[in-house]
């Protein structure tokens, strides 16, 4: 009789290798942010970032925190039904009331945290970077009352054009420095408090007013903003029950924004647009559209968003508003272009201007000029939906800060003869690294 053959061994199935987990490096957003700084700052930022990590989890620094929120900041800030801003725009707006806050703007719910913190730490001086003013008088405000003596940086344009907040400052106790020559700004004010940062690195803490510059300040600074939009998301929908089709703010650095969008990332279907200064078009030195017209690139310490030259210097830039007049934008609304989370479109000066009196005819409430952008874009995205046969949307407006400072400005301007209107160059659609895209954000929560 035969052998009966032995079962063939079914072949063993090659083993199935672990997938491979990206690793983000600290202090990034995806390809975005990271720390391009001179090695003098590095012990710096560690230490801070040391000290964020130990009192932002610590229950007595929140609750100090809260306390300064609640008490002395104004918090939580009011939402308003636009009732005549709604008929006029045929939509149902509301207004997240950051104008209403102790300073005048949202910048007190960041240098109030980081006042604190600079306190803990020990410092014995604050410096700050100031576009519109509102982050100085802020930091002013917060280091006055930390007992802490403060130096603020201003660039000279921004400094002639904002003279009631440069006013602000001084009375609160700090110094004003006008810098960057006749046409400085944001910019030139950054440059030069990383300039003071690197040489009084011990002693010294630089109070960064928003989401920009090396990890960890763009997310300190989002962390600090982000009760904004935990407030509105729950009074929203205490008040209809409902979310919003959208939500508006405007982007520079874009420290409101994100604080706003926070309270609304993981509710997929409320869009979250952000205004940029279209300027006067979205042509070289006309603009300060950095997410819409820019590439990427580094900028003061972190890889973002900038406006650039083809051979990639920094491009001059232009806007209305003194605290959007900046090259570059926060990280973070990089990290989250990219991903598809948040749109961003560009808002001229003219448009700009017309909301900004429109909302004081109609509501008697004057807002900023950057928070002016974010109710120009909402009227334009209220008109579209029109277009298509949508009506009556529910919309949100962050108005990030009051108008005060800009009345002069406003008033110069609206004597002057009416330009005409400008070119509108298409720019190029948004160009990423070829870094891998990935879905967690490493420089956390």
């Amino acid at each position: 009789m035969a052998a009966k053959k032995k079962p063939a061994k079914a072949k063993a199935k090659p083993k199935a290798e672990a997938s491979k987990k990206i690793e983000i490096p600290e202090g990034y957003f995806g390809e975005f942010g990271g720390r391009f700084v001179s090695d003098l700052l590095i012990p710096a930022l560690d230490e801070l970032s040391a000290a964020w990590k130990k009192f932002s989890n610590d229950k007595k620094f929140q609750k100090e925190l809260l306390g300064l929120y609640n008490d002395y900041a104004g918090r939580p800030s009011l939402l308003t039904y636009a009732a005549n801003l709604s008929q006029r725009y045929q939509a149902q707006i509301y207004l997240k009331r950051e104008d209403l806050l102790h300073t005048g703007s949202h910048k007190i719910n960041n240098t109030l945290g980081q006042a604190l913190l600079a306190q803990k730490m020990k410092k014995k001086r604050i410096i700050a970077e100031t576009g519109a003013g509102q982050h100085g008088v802020a930091t002013a405000t917060a280091a006055a009352l930390m007992k802490i003596p403060a130096h603020v940086y201003m660039g000279s344009e921004d400094l002639r054009r904002q003279a009631l907040n440069g006013f602000r400052m001084r009375l609160l106790g700090a110094t004003v420095s006008g810098v960057g020559g006749e046409h400085g700004t944001l910019r030139d004010a950054v440059n030069e408090a990383l300039r003071d940062w690197a040489k009084n690195v011990d002693d010294t803490y630089y109070l960064i007013g928003s989401a920009i510059g090396p990890h960890p300040y763009p997310t300190m600074v989002r962390t600090l903003q982000s009760v904004i939009g935990r407030e509105a998301r729950q009074q929203i929908l205490k008040a209809e029950g409902r979310l919003p089709q959208a939500v508006f703010s405007c982007v520079g650095g874009g420290s409101n924004a994100l604080g706003m969008f926070y309270g609304f990332l993981k509710d997929t279907k409320v869009q979250l647009i952000g205004a940029e200064a279209g300027g006067r078009a979205l042509t070289p030195g006309n603009h300060s559209a950095s997410l819409t017209a820019g590439k990427p690139g580094v900028l003061q310490g972190a890889m973002t968003y900038i406006i650039q030259t083809p051979d990639g210097q920094v491009q001059d830039v232009h806007s209305i508003s003194a605290g959007l007049d900046y090259p570059g934008v926060g990280p973070e609304h990089a990290y989250l272009l990219k991903q598809g989370r948040t749109e961003y479109v560009a808002v001229r000066d003219k448009a700009a201007l017309e909301a900004f009196q429109e909302l004081a005819q109609e509501e008697g409430i004057i807002p900023a000029l950057e928070s002016a952008h974010a109710v120009a874009a909402a009227k334009n995205y209220i008109a579209d939906l029109r277009k298509q046969g949508k009506k009556n949307p529910l919309i949100l407006i962050c108005l990030s800060g009051r108008g005060d400072k800009d009345v002069q400005e406003v008033e110069r301007l609206l004597a002057l003869p009416q330009e005409p209107e400008l070119p509108e160059d298409a720019p190029a659609a948004p160009q990423f690294n070829t870094v891998p895209t990935v879905k967690v954000v490493a420089a956390g929560e």
